[in-house]
């Protein structure tokens, strides 16, 4: 599912224009994102847990030249479903 289809999807089920589905879908997203900015976490009661987790500095090869290279330390999110999500899938 993509985006527009999920603000379509939004916008059907409460019965709202798609502009104003599309603007609560993105205050949503916002919030995940600046909950996880500042807090490293966000649980979702009965939908999961978005977490940033960080990945160590480690050694790698260029696939172009098969020199070995460093591969810096980086941050990444993740996403760990809850049970009432696995049960539905």
């Amino acid at each position: 599912m993509t985006k527009t289809e999920l603000v379509d999807k939004v916008s059907e089920i409460l019965s709202l224009s798609r502009a104003e589905a599309q603007r609560q879908i993105e205050t949503v997203l916002e919030a995940i994102a600046v909950g996880l900015t500042t807090d490293d976490k966000v649980l979702i009661q009965g939908f999961g847990t978005f977490t940033v987790k960080t990945r160590k500095a480690r050694m790698g090869r260029n696939p172009q030249t098969k020199e070995p290279m460093q591969i810096p330390a980086s941050k990444t999110v993740t996403f760990k479903p809850g049970q009432d999500l696995k049960n539905r899938v």
